[in-house]
């Protein structure tokens, strides 16, 4: 199973299933990371195999959907993404999923808090956005049945730093990371979490 990325700018990347994280387990951070970056994804789950599959087609090859985020190691993500991108435990994709139709819904919201405080929120996700990505993915990937399909629905941004807390606010990088993320859609909790380092 793999996890086919569709980064904010446009790019590709695969990462491996040890990645994924579904089950709200604390993230135990290594002594060499200094801190995560983050971005929020919509993703979706391959129900078809596939390669070259035209977007008119795309709703086909998926059975439902769901909200989750990506973390990336701050001072890896700079030399390489495809090394940021395997971690253990950094594809927080929750179970369970949606129907598709809850797309469809203005109303439906995902929200992201670190410590209780909002950090990101949006109804921007469509299954027009994931039948686009089937289609432009699976030109380079081939899909096979329990594939994940996820898309960057921003570009990645500072989380957490070794003094703890939001983007600007660790002090020379001293100090443990410790923080609660969490996040909602169709007022579900769908994660929460501790990131401990």
């Amino acid at each position: 199973m793999n996890i086919i990325v569709q980064t904010y700018g446009g790019g590709i990347c695969c990462r491996p299933d040890t990645t994924w994280e579904r089950e709200n387990k604390d993230l135990y951070s290594p002594d060499f990371i200094d801190g995560y970056m983050y971005t929020p994804v919509l993703f979706a789950r391959i129900a078809k195999a596939g390669k070259c599959i035209g977007e008119k087609f795309a709703e086909r090859y998926y059975d439902s959907v769901g909200y989750g985020m990506l973390l990336y190691p701050a001072g890896i993500f700079g030399k390489s993404l495809a090394w940021a991108s395997c971690m253990d435990h950094t594809s927080i994709l929750p179970f369970p999923m949606y129907n598709r139709i809850t797309l469809e819904s203005p109303g439906n919201r995902y929200c992201i808090c670190l410590d209780g405080k909002e950090i990101y929120s949006t109804n921007c996700g469509s299954a027009d956005m994931i039948g686009k990505a089937i289609s432009e993915l699976s030109r380079y990937v081939s899909i096979r049945i329990g594939d994940m399909i996820a898309i960057e629905l921003a570009a990645p941004a500072t989380l957490i730093g070794k003094a703890g807390g939001l983007a600007g606010s660790a002090e020379d990088g001293l100090g443990d990371m410790q923080a609660e993320l969490s996040a909602t859609f169709c007022d579900n909790e769908l994660f929460r979490f501790r990131i401990i380092g």
